[in-house]
């Protein structure tokens, strides 16, 4: 078993304005499985989103590890740390996120210019990545102009579209019926199983739990297994 990401006692303390410390994380350990879609499960303020910002290097612990490509990541200046998400790493997130100017062929390009993808392979991978997501017949159009599964499915078409070894995707659910979200977390699933993806989500519907390959359920900013 390979572990792409660990992490070690993590905890997460914030200052609230009558000066007292709310633990948002405690002690925190969990391994992500290489080619595996884990599941980061609990209801809201249970600690799902400052636990997967974390992950994905966007903030730091007050205490704690992450170690990621062999190296304890929160230790790393910011400069390194966005190149590792830049590079490394990409984000899923509930709304979407899409440029409205843009169609979303457009979208996904830019997401590759940003990534500093090889000039001559962006148009095939564009293609490519779009097919995958089943929207490479509603590539030229603007977000306004899809449903929400489908500016979802743009959004993850830009994620995976430079090959990161890890996709994050919080609560990227959130917003769609419970027959578009399936679908969503389907096309998750066939990732990992067809292209040998790492993908951590976030949820808390019970629905989605069945299709991951590990799930890790929080309370109070506590792993309950």
């Amino acid at each position: 078993m390979e572990y792409i990401l660990t992490t070690e006692d993590l905890c997460r303390d914030f200052k609230i304005g009558d000066g007292s410390t709310v633990s948002a994380l405690k002690n925190v350990n969990i391994q992500i499985e290489k080619g595996k879609l884990t599941i980061l499960r609990g209801r809201s303020g249970s600690g799902k989103t400052t636990l997967i910002n974390i992950l994905g290097a966007l903030d730091k612990p007050t205490s704690g590890k992450v170690v990621f490509g062999g190296q304890d990541i929160t230790r790393l200046s910011e400069k390194k740390r966005d190149g590792i998400r830049r590079y490394q790493m990409s984000f899923v997130f509930q709304s979407v996120a899409l440029m409205s100017g843009m169609n979303a062929y457009e979208n996904v390009e830019f997401g590759l210019r940003l990534a500093k993808y090889p000039y001559e392979k962006r148009d095939a991978r564009v293609r490519e990545v779009m097919k995958n997501v089943n929207l490479d017949k509603r590539m030229f159009h603007r977000p306004g102009e899809m449903s929400g599964g489908e500016q979802q499915r743009v959004a993850i078409a830009r994620a995976i579209a430079h090959e990161p070894e890890l996709v994050f995707a919080d609560e990227p659910t959130a917003e769609l019926d419970t027959n578009t979200a399936l679908h969503v977390v389907k096309l998750f699933k066939d990732l990992v199983a067809e292209h040998g993806m790492t993908i951590v989500m976030t949820t808390h519907d019970p629905s989605m739990i069945d299709i991951a390959d590990r799930v890790y359920t929080l309370e109070d900013g506590e792993i309950v297994e």
